[in-house]
């Protein structure tokens, strides 16, 4: 209620938009970080004339709705990014900004400009008090993003009661230390001051800015300026006082048809960019008729023709660590797809994702291909999904695969948009060794396979990573790739398969032995051990439980007959594993400092214990029951 004004000002006076085609490539980009108040992004776009209705307004927060509790891209038409834990949206504009100067950076040339919009957010103090907001917008300072503004409602309420409870700083001055420009706006239903405010941060090209907005939370409301107004309805009565006290004699859902006049004829006038743009798009295309038909393929998400001819193969029976296979992979990839972009927190040389040959990006430095974000990991995830939700880049980013849980929400909300982010996450598993259990991931695969949408690929050797790259690059969706740092023996290319999800590497009918990663290698000498008394036992690397879930049961049954005893090996938690498998080889504890072989033999990760849980498992099939029949296998 307190910030309709602004919502007003920026959508009929500042924004470049157009109901009539959300999604152009030019459009000015609005992220509203305080979700909760959706329903105010919802009647902004109602009235600007978006294809959404005054039924759909009705039924704000219910099944089915198009206005959802908080908003949702592919349900309500102009609305940008899922933005539900506080502080995710205030980074997400900070990864839009981004983008959209490194589209400028390498698509603008002399005399053509059809990258030219800017970035905008609303936040609260919620958003604040996230510690993600902070780490996105000290990097913003730093990278000197001129084009993005974010409006602060400063209404010193959160839903505990006052932020005096817990929220005594001055955001201004930590922002102006960031390196923002910092104005503050103290009337927000003053038209003219929020049109200088506007005015003021476009004009500053080499910061972003912060406006800080001084409203009364629920204002005309018999609750303005208390907690009760953060969410609880106000309920018919309170409605009615509102109306009275705002001076609005209508009643619910009665908008005057000169409102609605005013409004489009607002919105007119901001969707002549369109116009504009599409005609300057024309100059381009026939000044740079190159560029403009490799500007509408990274637009349509469309990769190059032949990209996949650049996936490298690796020789087998050589030995190398699943994140160098990973750097080379990439980088090779790099040269045939121009807008894969991306960097690591703080962890390049560790993680080898630096693409060699081109630029770095940095302050007002933006035609470059690798970002540095520093050690920020939640920020690095939360402006990857902004970057890939404005379009025009196929984004990465990369730190230890431990450090996933400092990212993870954001890997969530990837998740859930399908957004296409590929996440490359090194040093795997206890195999990392000396550095100790802080660094030693356990439970950390079990917890990434349990999000919905999200590929996890756990490559078992150098072949197997570079199609894990192929696969998540031509996936509509997030990928964690979860490599190693010791080196692996190379396998037969023609023997691995990521793109069904697992692949039969040795033969066998008498009992099945899954692994992952780093234990492929157990499983095959565990295999050996078992043909050298009779038993055969095939041999399966499975990298991605979700896309062998996705294969048709035959195909699933050729990899893994039903009926023959399985056991899986993996270094970490055994969660899961079960509704695949009858044993498992796994953790159940913590790792420790030490050599990685060591490691391996002190927590029974072994190709002896596994062999030895087969003969066990075979030895409990076979075994008669009191009734003469064969005891089933155990679970």
């Amino acid at each position: 209620m307190a910030l309709a004004p602004l919502a007003h000002a920026l959508f009929t006076r500042h924004l470049r938009h157009d109901p009539a085609d959300p999604r152009w490539p030019d459009r000015d980009r609005f992220v509203l970080s305080i979700g909760h108040a959706s329903m105010l992004l919802y009647g902004a776009l109602h009235l600007s004339g978006y294809d959404l209705s005054l039924d759909d307004l009705r039924q704000f927060r219910q099944r089915g709705s198009r206005a959802p509790g908080h908003p949702e891209p592919w349900v309500t038409p102009g609305v940008e990014m899922v933005t539900g834990p506080l502080g995710q949206g205030v980074a997400n504009a900070v990864g839009m900004a981004l983008a959209e100067r490194m589209l400028a950076a390498r698509f603008n040339q002399p005399g053509h400009t059809i990258v030219d919009h800017r970035t905008w957010a609303l936040a609260g103090d919620g958003d604040m008090m996230e510690g993600v907001a902070g780490e996105a917008a000290s990097l913003a300072g730093h990278l000197r993003l001129g084009r993005l503004t974010v409006f602060y409602d400063d209404n010193r309420i959160s839903l505990e009661g006052s932020t005096r409870l817990h929220f005594s700083e001055d955001v201004g001055t930590r922002f102006a230390a960031y390196g923002w420009q910092v104005l503050r706006l103290f009337d927000v239903a003053d038209a003219a001051a929020i049109d200088e405010a506007v005015s003021d941060a476009a004009a500053d090209a080499d910061r972003p800015t912060l406006v800080i907005v001084h409203t009364h939370i629920g204002v005309g409301s018999p609750v303005v300026d208390t907690a009760a107004a953060h969410g609880a309805p106000l309920g018919e009565t309170g409605a009615a006082s509102a109306r009275e006290a705002l001076g609005w004699a209508h009643r619910p859902f009665e908008i005057p048809g000169t409102v609605y006049d005013h409004w489009r004829q607002g919105v007119s006038a901001r969707a002549r960019a369109h116009t504009e743009w599409r005609a300057a798009m024309d100059r381009y295309r026939t000044a740079h008729p190159d560029l403009a038909a490799e500007h509408e393929r990274v637009q349509s998400g469309r990769l190059p023709d032949g990209w996949q001819q650049a996936v490298p193969r690796f020789e087998a029976g050589t030995r190398v660590a699943t994140r160098r296979a990973s750097g080379q992979a990439l980088n090779a990839l790099a040269g045939a797809v121009p807008e894969l972009v991306g960097g690591a927190a703080d962890l390049a040389p560790s993680t080898l994702t630096y693409l060699h040959g081109h630029d770095d990006v940095g302050p007002r430095r933006f035609a470059g291909r690798n970002v540095h974000f520093g050690v920020r990991e939640h920020a690095m995830g939360a402006m990857l999904n902004g970057m890939a939700a404005h379009g025009g880049l196929r984004v990465y980013g990369a730190t230890f695969f431990v450090f996933s849980d400092y990212l993870r929400p954001a890997i969530r909300l990837a998740a859930l948009q399908r957004l296409p982010v590929v996440y490359v996450f090194t040093h795997d598993s206890i195999g990392l060794g000396e550095d100790g259990p802080t660094h030693q991931p356990v439970e950390h695969l079990a917890s990434l396979r349990a999000i919905p949408g999200l590929r996890v690929v756990r490559p078992a050797d150098a072949n197997e990573t570079a199609q894990a790259w192929a696969q998540a690059l031509d996936h509509r969706g997030p990928t964690a790739l979860v490599l190693s740092r010791q080196a692996l023996p190379v396998l037969d290319s023609d023997l691995v398969d990521v793109s069904a999800g697992a692949a039969v590497l040795a033969p066998g009918v008498d009992a099945a032995i899954v692994a992952t990663g780093s234990e492929v290698e157990v499983a095959l000498a565990a295999a050996e051990a078992l043909r050298d008394e009779g038993i055969g036992a095939r041999v399966v690397s499975l990298p991605s439980w979700e896309v062998f879930a996705e294969q048709d049961e035959a195909v699933r049954h050729r990899v893994l007959p039903p009926g023959i005893p399985s056991v899986a090996v993996e270094a970490a938690s055994a969660l899961g594993w079960r509704d695949l498998v009858d044993e498992v080889v796994g953790l159940s504890r913590f790792g420790a400092s030490g050599p990685a072989t060591v490691l391996y033999t002190e927590m029974g990760i072994t190709p002896e214990a596994v062999a030895d849980r087969v003969r066990h498992l075979l030895a409990r099939v076979q075994a008669p029951q009191g009734d003469g029949e064969p005891k089933g296998n155990t679970t």
